[in-house]
């Protein structure tokens, strides 16, 4: 008899792990998938349009360019209006992060404890500026198998300012559809809804909409005249390129 409610505990206990394993063994698959997606191209340039809009719905127009080369290099300028004009901030490999304001004349390095804060007046932090694919940055749970989507719940391998980031993950094409932000209380303070396009061979992130759930502020980043594997060089992602 004990023998017999030995080998039933054994069983439902070995099910249970096995379910476990599969589905972080299905959530890791599922992220590395989407970072393919993200980061299929050697590099990238485009024009980057960028919309405020303020609670009562006023908007403010930016233009800026953006560079990406693999997987960990990205260089985004602002173009216009000439307030912003220069502006620049460059992600490299390593935790690396450099802020160009033109009218210091000099590059920062930004401090892992200030990547939380946000750029340029827009809803976009630091963080979510930085090239790094999710599943380096992040270790993924399956949430929930949904009928076009997968939902993932990602946590921080790091220092975060959030305690999780849930991930609705395209099920034909696995690029992002939705990102939701919480805070340490859990409480949802962020959320970024994406449009992917194909260009090419490459699936593009056409429109990113980045929303303050606490400011009722929303940031629009448009995506256009995107051009994949033109041949940047690491000499395209330096600081003395940052600086001119």
């Amino acid at each position: 008899m004990k023998s017999t409610f030995r080998t039933a505990l054994f069983t439902v206990l070995f099910g249970i792990g096995s379910i476990i394993s599969a589905n972080a063994q299905d959530a890791t698959t599922i992220l590395k998938k989407m970072d393919d997606v993200m980061y299929s191209a050697k590099d990238m340039t485009g024009k980057n349009t960028i919309i405020l809009i303020d609670r009562n719905g006023k908007e403010e127009i930016r233009e800026a360019i953006i560079q990406q080369k693999g997987n960990d290099k990205r260089m985004f300028r602002f173009t216009s209006p000439a307030s912003q004009a220069g502006i620049a901030v460059l992600s490299l490999p390593d935790d690396v992060m450099y802020l160009y304001l033109p009218a210091f004349g000099k590059e920062r390095r930004i401090a892992s404890s200030a990547k939380n804060q946000n750029f340029a007046g827009t809803d976009f932090s630091y963080d979510d500026m930085e090239s790094v694919p999710f599943s380096v940055k992040y270790t993924p749970k399956l949430i929930k198998n949904e009928a076009n989507v997968f939902v993932l719940e990602l946590t921080t391998k790091g220092r975060s300012d959030y305690s999780k980031i849930g991930v609705h993950v395209n099920k034909t094409s696995y690029y992002p559809v939705l990102m939701e932000y919480y805070d340490k209380g859990n409480t949802k303070v962020k959320e970024a809804k994406y449009t992917f396009k194909k260009i090419g061979n490459y699936w593009n992130a056409a429109e990113i909409e980045m929303t303050d759930l606490k400011k009722n502020h929303k940031t629009k980043m448009q995506m256009s005249d995107v051009k994949y594997d033109a041949g940047l060089t690491d000499d395209d992602f330096t600081v003395r390129k940052l600086k001119q």
